[in-house]
């Protein structure tokens, strides 16, 4: 008898023990999957919106202007918001639509009305993208400034932040195209390999004139293949999903700072 109780005492502490982190597992598999579902649906609007499509395409073009022309942080920072407020007007605009078609089958002016509505907050959106565009760039077109330009080339945090920036909005849309896999587990490229490469190339460009410059670049690499590792040894990604993303990371990368800098 003592034998059985010390046993179930045993697993009871065990279990006890064992409860923790068994939550926070579970914590993590579902903040996992509420940024998956959230990857989706962008996914999703990228997809099957074409105004979705061509404001990723504005996106893509505005920030590596802003780096050509040297924008300040502040005129940085009012580009990424005007950006981000288009895009969310967008999804939020077929988000609407798509529960009004759930709801109801005839027409309904009021639905009707509640579509215009929110096709009206995405010109609004995007109407204040155009005005902050030309407050950022019209003078800087008309008499561009070497020094700022200069600045931001020998800025690597801003030209990171912008190369990393693309690589996720590449990542976005291929994985749109591709229409395989969930955002963050499989599917084509890789985005964990794609921003760690992109990463070890932002780094080596940074600490170029640094004694210990080969040393830190040899690091960061053995770490971002560490990352791809792992996605193909958990089963998340194929070798050529991760070979894809990281290419394409490390490419993106590599050309912001090659032009740029």
């Amino acid at each position: 008898m003592t034998p059985t109780l010390r046993s179930r005492e045993e697993v009871a502490r065990a279990s006890r023990r064992a409860g923790p982190f068994r939550l926070a597992r579970q914590e993590a598999a579902g903040l996992v999957t509420s940024f998956n579902y959230a990857f989706e649906g962008i996914i999703y609007v990228v997809r099957t919106q074409r105004n979705m499509r061509w404001h990723f395409v504005a996106a893509l073009a505005v920030l590596p202007l802003g780096v050509v022309l040297g924008v300040t942080r502040f005129e940085l920072l009012a580009l990424l918001l005007s950006v981000s407020f288009v895009l969310i007007a967008e999804m939020l605009n077929t988000a609407l639509e798509k529960a009004i078609d759930v709801a109801t089958n005839s027409f309904d002016p009021l639905a009707r009305t509640a579509k215009d509505v929110a096709a009206g907050a995405v010109l609004v959106a995007a109407v204040n993208a155009v005005f902050v565009g030309y407050l950022v760039f019209a003078e800087r077109l008309r008499d561009p400034s070497r020094r700022a330009i200069d600045t931001v080339k020998h800025s690597p945090v801003h030209l990171t932040v912008i190369a990393l920036a693309l690589v996720i909005l590449l990542v976005i849309v291929l994985k749109a195209r591709t229409a395989h896999g969930t955002p963050l587990y499989g599917g084509l490229p890789s985005g964990h390999a794609a921003v760690a490469y992109g990463g070890w190339v932002a780094i080596t460009f940074a600490v170029a004139d640094y004694r210990h410059a080969v040393l830190v670049s040899t690091l960061v690499f053995v770490m971002a293949t560490l990352v791809a590792q792992t996605r193909v040894e958990a089963g998340v990604h194929t070798t050529t999903e991760v070979v894809l993303g990281g290419l394409l990371g490390a490419t993106v990368t590599a050309a912001v700072f090659q032009v740029f800098s």
